[in-house]
């Protein structure tokens, strides 16, 4: 399965989207192109999981950045062009546009035909775990967020964002599995903006609910850098996929490399899942130019290797592949078995 950060709209990526569609002689936006680079990858699991962190806006607009995301709602299908099969919705930003941007967003998805897991409609919903069959095991999908930004959940929703409460993780896990998951992923969005450690909270949730024996994997997201891999309590542990998409400031360059996370599981003779293999894949995004609008996600390394790359991005390349690897490797877990996802050979 392969687990990917933040899906962070501005304006240079619906700029990018227009662009590359009138490029193709189409209206409107198209991001399938922005994240084609790394599709080869992505198809290549049987589970790919994104996080959709903002809400999603009507096709025509209006739409808006940072502080009050609306974005394209376009950027759906390029996902599922990219070979996503699921996202996760729970972020500080779910309630950005209140009551009705939360329900457009999950009516959206549902329309276009992206699974979605987090943010609900019901109450029903709400507690419900996400289930999902992926080569005949059920796998559950949780995700939770720290807060909404000090924007109040809407009265009339009140259960619709899951906030990061250890207790109800576990809880929600266990009746994951009695909904016949055989496989539980917890999703976090937590941790430090633009720190590359995890901070003291991420680390005592992940302590907190990796005791559980309900839960198999715990990966977080928000930090918008990329953070490091660890196993705590014999549970893997990815703190912070960094950003797969966004056009934050490119004073923060760290904000413009993410990373991938691939695990792979295996059944045991006990029927116990466990993770047999984990790694990672640097991406890179590409800076916004105006006039000549052309971001892009790049795998990273897969790119070095392409004798077709351009030459002005093998610099920052080949930091992109060393500053993640750094970083995803900084609590040793190279020595727990975690690599390096080399994309190009699968």
């Amino acid at each position: 399965m392969a687990l990917s950060g933040d899906v962070l709209l501005h304006s240079g990526t619906w700029d990018t989207a227009r662009a590359d569609a009138a490029r193709q002689g189409e209206p409107g936006l198209d991001f399938a192109p922005m994240f084609a680079d790394v599709a080869p990858a992505i198809e290549s699991v049987d589970l790919a999981v994104c996080h959709q962190e903002t809400p999603l806006a009507e096709p025509a607009g209006p739409f808006s950045s940072y502080p009050i995301f609306s974005v394209p709602p376009q950027v759906v299908r390029g996902l599922l062009a990219t070979g996503y099969d699921a996202c996760s919705t729970a972020s500080n930003h779910s309630v950005d546009t209140g009551s009705e941007g939360l329900v457009r967003t999950i009516e959206t998805l549902d329309r276009l035909g992206m699974p979605h897991f987090g943010t609900a409609l019901t109450r029903v919903a709400s507690r419900t775990p996400y289930v999902t069959e992926v080569e005949g095991v059920q796998v559950g999908l949780l995700s939770y967020t720290y807060g909404t930004n000090g924007i109040p959940v809407p009265s009339d929703l009140p259960w619709s964002v899951p906030l990061i409460d250890p207790d109800q993780i576990v809880a929600d896990a266990a009746a994951a599995r009695r909904a016949g998951a055989e496989v539980v992923l917890v999703g976090l969005h937590f941790g430090t903006e633009y720190t590359t450690a995890p901070d003291a909270y991420q680390l005592e949730v992940v302590d907190q609910i990796t005791r559980s024996p309900d839960i198999d994997l715990v990966y977080g997201h928000h930090a918008h850098v990329p953070q490091p891999f660890d196993k705590v309590n014999g549970t893997w542990v990815a703190y912070g996929l960094g950003n797969f998409i966004a056009q934050q400031e490119t004073s923060i360059p760290d904000t413009y490399r993410g990373l991938t996370a691939r695990f792979e599981l295996t059944e045991a003779p006990s029927g116990q899942f466990n993770v047999s293999d984990a790694s990672y894949l640097p991406t890179m995004i590409t800076p916004y130019v105006s006039g000549n609008p052309r971001m892009r996600v790049l795998d990273a390394a897969a790119a070095l290797r392409d004798p077709a790359t351009d030459p002005g991005l093998l610099p920052a390349l080949r930091t992109t592949v060393a500053e993640v690897s750094a970083d995803a490797e900084s609590l040793g877990a190279p020595s727990l078995g975690l690599h390096l996802w080399r994309s190009w050979l699968n």
